[in-house]
């Protein structure tokens, strides 16, 4: 229960401030309002975006569950989780908050929070080369290894037996 609540804090402050409290700036600072009607840009956007969220909760639950731990890079994971939305990508949880991003930034039609989207990716890439995964390779040793062979970082790895290395 205690990793529960851990668990919940932690997101709810990363979602709260790089996901709603600064993007809300940027398209407030872009002088971006709430678009006085909903077309099929909009519903697009509504729907990038909810898939974004859908596999970003999947991944805090996946950590919650399996990995016995939080998202927080403070407070990790005990075990290393593969399964979920793991099992096909080693950073989904990254993956769907810029598609919620990439939603909003579709919904609002703001090029400004297109860019804070891939300043987001930019970031979220340095973390996981120079930090994120020399811990996991520190922490979960060879398992991780294997898994970082089977699965990409940001895309599916290819089938085995294919000439092409694993997505980075």
């Amino acid at each position: 229960m205690f990793v529960l609540i851990r668990a919940i804090t932690y997101a709810s402050l990363f979602i709260g401030f790089l996901l709603v409290f600064l993007p809300a700036r940027v398209l407030s600072s872009s002088g971006i309002i709430r678009p006085v009607s909903i077309g099929p840009v909009q519903i697009a956007g509504v729907v990038v975006g909810a898939l974004g969220a859908v596999v970003a909760l999947w991944c805090i639950a996946t950590f919650i569950v399996i990995g016995r731990g939080t998202p927080a890079p403070f407070d990790p994971p005990r075990n290393l989780v593969v399964v979920g939305p793991y099992r096909w990508v080693r950073n989904p949880m990254y993956i769907g908050a810029a598609l919620a991003l990439a939603g909003a930034a579709l919904f609002y039609q703001s090029w400004a929070l297109l860019a804070y989207c891939a300043g987001f990716l930019f970031v979220m890439y340095l973390f996981v080369v120079l930090y994120e995964e020399p811990a996991l390779r520190t922490t979960f040793g060879d398992a991780y290894a294997r898994y970082c062979q089977r699965v990409g970082r940001w895309v599916p790895s290819r089938p085995a037996g294919t000439s092409e290395s694993p997505g980075s």
